[in-house]
């Protein structure tokens, strides 16, 4: 079954799908081992993982693009990719569309940010027509070849004009073709639920569970009673990470030893485990020319 056939099928299921973000080839590759069964490819951690920037639209194209060949070739699992605004126009987010595509990720989402875009929990965004996203939208259906692709429509209007705003956006993005709708930034368990009524019998839902936004923290089950079908933890990992790295290389750099750090590294043989080393090993063998 294709990744895009699978991807959609695991949306449209009735159970929800939680969606665990990841940043390179190995943060995909252990959402795989804990048996995540999609990796979202979130654009933040690329942005910083890129260039140590925060989320304010610095990521190019063909920079996302190319790490989400990494994350796709990594894992056996779907991969669903921030888009951000699409990197332009209708016609740039063709090629998004056609870029994406071509490196085998399973969806994108786009938002109607303005260029250059800032995370959808930032203050001060601002948003582009309606008119113009929906045309994005239509460009982007259009675009793909694989009508499993899935083309999700990201508002972030809740923060900028409002929640009825938000809603009326929504309803045009589907309109206009969009697989699956995500209401960026509710601000209660009223508004989620305002939203799955509006819209929840119409179109899979998507929300977004980053810790310290406007949206406060629930859990995979209590999306899926409001009405919600895919849950994002889009920068969860790379936190731990980052908190991780931070720790580490502060004690080497005060002690001059990671001796008191040893309990926050994974074993020898975890490495080896983790990053597939006995494969390798095994493929030496077979093709050795040593008798």
């Amino acid at each position: 079954m294709k990744v895009t056939t699978r991807f959609r099928k695991l949306i449209e299921r009735d159970e929800i799908l939680p969606a665990m973000g990841g940043y390179d080839a190995l943060s995909a590759n252990m959402i795989e081992q804990a048996g995540g069964e999609v990796v979202y490819m979130s654009g933040s951690s690329v942005s910083t993982t890129t260039h140590a920037y925060p989320d304010v639209g610095m990521t190019t194209l063909t920079e996302m693009v190319d790490r989400a060949r990494q994350m796709v070739n990594a894992v056996d699992i779907p991969v669903f990719c921030d888009a951000d605004t699409g990197y332009g126009n209708p016609i740039n987010v063709v090629r998004t569309v056609e870029e994406y595509e071509s490196a085998g990720v399973a969806g994108i989402h786009l938002e109607d940010q303005t260029f250059p875009k800032k995370c959808g929990h930032f203050d001060e965004k601002s948003i582009i027509p309606t008119e113009e996203m929906v045309q994005k939208l239509r460009a982007a259906t259009d675009a793909r070849e694989d009508e499993d692709f899935q083309i999700v429509a990201r508002t972030d209007a809740r923060a900028v004009t409002g929640f009825d705003d938000a809603v009326d956006r929504c309803q045009r993005y589907l309109d206009a073709g969009a697989d699956v709708l995500f209401f960026e930034a509710p601000t209660s368990e009223e508004e989620l639920r305002r939203v799955a009524d509006e819209f929840g019998n119409d179109v899979p839902l998507l929300a977004n569970m980053t810790e310290g936004g406007q949206t406060p923290l629930y859990t995979a089950q209590e999306f899926e009673d409001f009405g919600y079908d895919i849950v994002l933890y889009p920068a969860t990992g790379f936190k731990a990470a980052q908190y991780a790295l931070r720790e580490v290389y502060t004690e080497i750099a005060e002690t001059g030893t990671q001796k008191g750090v040893m309990d926050m590294l994974v074993t020898w043989e975890e490495r080896n485990e983790i990053n597939g080393l006995d494969e390798i090993v095994d493929l030496e063998k077979k093709y050795s020319t040593d008798s």
